[in-house]
């Protein structure tokens, strides 16, 4: 444990994140920076005989290092790269088939739950969206058909936090269910679900991993051969594929990884036990505020909470368009993870495609407000919240 109670980060993730995946003497001439590959094909030595790679699709250099980084620092075998998250997430889910079934944490991100409901439903595999923070809830969830349990922790908009491990173990005492999680919110630095009993880790690489919002990409890493093989088969003969360019931008990325994150932790829990305080907010939702319900499994399952959370204020729809309007450092925008700090609502942006009732029941109002903690001065984004939130109920 670190001094703040929490989990230390797994030791030497920095030195990993840094050289795993690239050896200068790889591709000769000592480069210290990797290589972009930027072809979509390779000559062959004879047909069907080749150097290692054939066409960009099923392989490229770049994106190979890439995904041995990003397999090391998750404690995994093997990491994909996808063109996005949801590509990663449609990529996983494919692995089933028609008549199956997956149980999902009712706060999942909008995006999967639009796929579940409107893309993977008319597949014919259905979803069952249940309160994951009570154990009973899910067992009772599971059907025969149950092939697939999808986690978010902690979730999006809400940050509520579920335990991985139990989950993990309740899934293997039902069957071979397949056992996800959606570890985007705190990378490998701050959580590594495999490590607790999850079957593939999915990211949306567009936020934290790459963390400077030019890139679009998702990733998978597991560490048992025959998902790995069955998802690099769906890789290449889906095409879900992210370019040579990008995948070299995010290896950058990973570069400063430990040193981002520490930023964004550090910076945000400051700002929540503000809020916490402030007389216009009624709720600050943030998984490092020993207020959190699920606080103490938070400690033991994670390394801290990174820069995004959620918090309630006193007013409703007009003040959060006020609020988001007045703004100045905050970028009113979707999405999460970058260097800079970003505010949206949720119920009207990120989550709009949720049902009206399932937002309400998961507690998604107009007075609901996620912020991106940047990495700009912790005190000038206090004093930008304080005189919106002033400037909202003028």
């Amino acid at each position: 444990m670190g001094d703040d109670g929490f989990l230390k980060p797994k030791a030497g993730f920095a030195t990993q994140a840094i050289h795993v995946g690239h050896d200068p003497d790889k591709f000769g001439y000592g480069s210290v920076v990797l290589p972009i590959f930027n072809t979509s094909t390779f000559k062959q030595i004879a047909p069907a005989e080749n150097l290692g790679y054939d066409y960009g699709r099923s392989g490229n250099p770049t994106r190979n290092c890439l995904e041995e980084c990003l397999a090391a620092l998750d404690g995994g075998t093997d990491a994909m790269a996808y063109a996005s998250g949801l590509g990663a997430t449609t990529t996983v889910v494919s692995l089933l088939s028609s008549g199956d079934h997956i149980v999902s944490i009712d706060d999942v991100y909008g995006g999967t739950n639009r796929l579940f409901r409107r893309v993977v439903d008319r597949l014919g595999i259905k979803t069952s969206f249940v309160n994951f923070t009570d154990l009973n809830d899910i067992s009772e969830a599971i059907q025969e058909n149950t092939k697939m349990i999808w986690i978010e922790t902690p979730t999006n908009p809400i940050l509520k936090v579920v335990d991985i491990a139990a989950i993990a173990k309740l899934a293997k005492s039902r069957g071979n269910i397949i056992v996800v999680v959606d570890n985007t919110f705190l990378t490998p630095y701050l959580q590594r679900p495999l490590d607790f009993g999850a079957d593939i880790v999915v990211y949306s690489v567009t936020k934290y991993l790459n963390g400077h919002s030019d890139v679009i990409m998702g990733a998978a890493v597991v560490k048992d051969a025959d998902l790995a093989e069955r998802l690099r088969f769906l890789q290449m003969a889906m095409g879900v594929v992210p370019s040579p360019m990008d995948c070299f931008l995010v290896n950058r990325s990973l570069k400063t990884l430990a040193l981002r994150m520490e930023r964004h932790k550090k910076s945000s829990l400051h700002i929540a036990k503000w809020l916490q305080k402030h007389p216009k907010v009624t709720e600050v939702m943030h998984p490092g505020l020993p207020t959190h319900p699920q606080h103490e499994l938070a400690k033991r399952q994670t390394s801290g909470h990174s820069g995004v959370f959620s918090f309630r204020h006193i007013g409703g729809l007009k003040e959060s368009k006020k609020f988001l309007d007045t703004v100045k450092i905050f970028i009113l925008a979707e999405s999460l993870g970058g260097y800079e700090s970003l505010a949206e609502l949720p119920s009207l942006m990120t989550h709009a495609s949720v049902p009206e009732h399932q937002r309400a029941e998961l507690g998604i109002s107009d007075s609901l407000i996620r912020l991106s903690i940047g990495l700009e001065d912790t005190e000038d984004l206090m004093e930008d919240i304080d005189q919106a939130l002033k400037a909202a109920f003028e």
